[in-house]
């Protein structure tokens, strides 16, 4: 036994004779790769580390100062802020799962950031399969400017300066082009107001106010429910021939958060004045369900006979209403937008319904007394809405609205499964529901929409249910399987078959992709107490109350849409 040992021993510390791997060429080699290979690792996470650390010092400071603040105010907080039952470890400790995604889902970014460099710098967006650019939007950069704070929050620092390069050097309003309102204010205005309050960078702001003064004079109605097209040179507004000259009610209501935003950050009042007399109209015709049709008149302020839906053209009012109430710190002076808010979610209750035999929940669209069992996934957003607006309720109403959102009553399983019953694991535009059958997909493209992972994000951090990061981890992988090409990302033509399109929706690199990489990242990274995010997942900065008047200082980061297949 005891040779033995001496034997094994011997032939153990053979190992550590270089001479041995010099007459072995091939175990050098491979011990050399390992040494590096475990290197990077220990590195790599040891970087991470540093970064994480590094914020929370940050952190620690901008506390402590807030804490001196207050106490030179009178105010009288626990004389140690930073509570000593935080340790450090804790903060920064890694989920190597989440981890990988993430890097996954910045490579995704990078891939579609690169080809649009390529093939489209400049322009609105990519037509991938072409390899050209498109002006969708009159020539406004619109895939560069929603990525902007794509490319902030994601550490892409050489990508988002010469983003930023652009914008300061060649962007130009001054366009005779007739451009959507909705579109230009919350992809553009908010895109350039989200990279100032980001980076601080005040050629944003500069930019963001410029735009915006171009879009005032669609506000120039009797009523003052805006119209939702105007001429950028010229300032000439009217609404598009096939709404018999109403008004769209998302594209009038979905302006608030980067008008409001733009006035505190400016201290010019008008832009808030003219986003919130909107709301002031809208209440005076307000309906006891909340629930108000798609198309208003701009002249009388009135309500058209029209459909209902939490889907296309009346989405995301419903969202800015809680968003605005966010938005304002939740005080007295925005009240009406919470108390409108809860009751549309009464409204939203009484559309929803639920299949057989699986009970897939799903929001119905309402025409006159009757209710179509149809749903778009636009309407995708509801479960992330409801979440989130949830803990304003009291417990037992609070309890209620988020189980409605929540896998145990399932409308994000419902939206999770508009992608799951495809053959390419991608949903389709909108599903109608039928009994006994649960539901078929109607308008079968894709767009590479991010309504289901923008729930999926909001209900993961506010319930820490990790089952919402594997399905949007699932949704991630179908987007890589089927829409990713040599030269970008493209929507499908069908998700039954599989046919691919040739466009590179700008939401794409604004949203689906900025919500996945925050599906996988610490809550702490745009964190829902320091931000709010507008309905092109733009986050703005919340303004405490008692800096109102917007000095613009930066927070360091720690109607839908209009869209058709190319």
């Amino acid at each position: 036994m005891a040779r033995r040992s001496s034997s094994s021993s011997s032939g153990a510390w053979r190992y550590l004779n270089p001479a041995y791997y010099l007459k072995r060429p091939k175990r050098l080699a491979l011990l050399f790769f390992v040494f590096v290979a475990a290197t990077f690792a220990f590195w790599d996470r040891q970087s991470l580390v540093r970064e994480y650390e590094s914020e929370i010092s940050k952190l620690e400071d901008d506390i402590n100062r807030l804490h001196d603040q207050l106490r030179k105010a009178g105010v009288h907080l626990d004389e140690n802020p930073i509570s000593n039952k935080i340790f450090r470890k804790d903060l920064v400790e890694i989920d190597p799962v989440n981890n990988e995604r993430r890097e996954k889902v910045k490579e995704a970014m990078l891939h579609a950031w690169n080809s649009y460099v390529k093939y489209a710098w400049g322009m609105d967006e990519l037509q991938p399969q072409s390899k050209n650019g498109i002006n969708s939007f009159g020539g406004l950069g619109a895939t560069l400017i929603d990525s902007l704070d794509t490319l902030y929050i994601m550490g892409l620092k050489d990508e988002f300066q010469k983003a930023r390069d652009w914008v300061a050097e060649s962007l130009d309003f001054d366009k005779d082009y007739d451009a959507s309102v909705f579109e230009t204010t919350i992809r553009v205005v908010g895109g350039l107001l989200s990279a100032y309050d980001l980076s601080g960078d005040k050629v944003f702001l500069e930019k963001a106010q410029d735009i915006t003064d171009r879009l005032l004079p669609a506000w120039d109605t009797t009523s003052g429910i805006p119209y939702n097209r105007i001429n950028l040179a010229h300032g000439r507004a009217h609404n598009p021939g096939w709404t018999n000259g109403d008004s769209i009610l998302a594209d009038s209501g979905t302006e608030q958060l980067e008008f409001i935003a733009l006035s505190q950050r400016t201290g010019n009042p008008k832009y808030q004045q003219k986003a919130e007399n909107v709301i002031t109209q809208l209440q005076k015709i307000y309906p006891s369900d909340g629930l108000l049709p798609i198309y208003i008149n701009p002249h009388s302020g009135t309500a058209s006979y029209s459909t209902i839906t939490f889907g296309a053209m009346g989405d995301s009012f419903y969202e800015y209403l809680l968003k605005v109430w966010i938005q304002g710190n939740k005080t007295e002076h925005v009240k009406r937008y919470r108390q409108m808010w809860e009751t549309s979610m009464e409204g939203l209750i009484s559309l929803t319904k639920k299949t057989t035999p699986s009970n897939y929940h799903y929001i119905c669209e309402k025409n006159g007394a009757s209710l179509s069992d149809k749903m778009d996934e636009l309407a995708c957003f509801a479960p992330g809405m409801l979440a989130l607006g949830a803990s304003g309720y009291g417990p037992e109403k609070s309890e209620q609205i988020m189980n409605l959102a929540k896998e145990v009553n399932p409308l994000a399983r419902t939206c999770y499964n508009f992608y799951q019953t495809t053959p390419t694991k991608l949903s389709g535009e909108n599903y109608f529901f039928h009994a006994g059958q649960d539901m078929s997909v109607g308008t079968s493209w894709n767009i590479l929409r991010p309504e289901t992972v923008e729930s999926l994000m909001y209900l993961w951090r506010l319930t820490g249910n990790k089952t919402y990061q594997d399905w949007g981890w699932d949704i991630f992988q179908a987007f890589e399987k089927n829409s990713r090409i040599e030269s970008g990302y493209v929507g499908l033509r069908d998700v039954n078959t599989g046919e691919k399109d040739n466009m590179m929706q700008s939401f794409f690199l604004a949203e689906t992709l900025k919500y996945l990489y925050l599906l996988f990242s610490p809550p702490s990274v745009i964190s829902f107490d320091e931000w709010v995010f507008n309905t092109e997942a733009h986050p703005l900065r919340i303004v405490p109350v008692h800096d109102n008047k917007g000095n613009g200082t930066p927070v360091r980061p720690f109607g839908r849409k209009q869209g058709k297949p190319e």
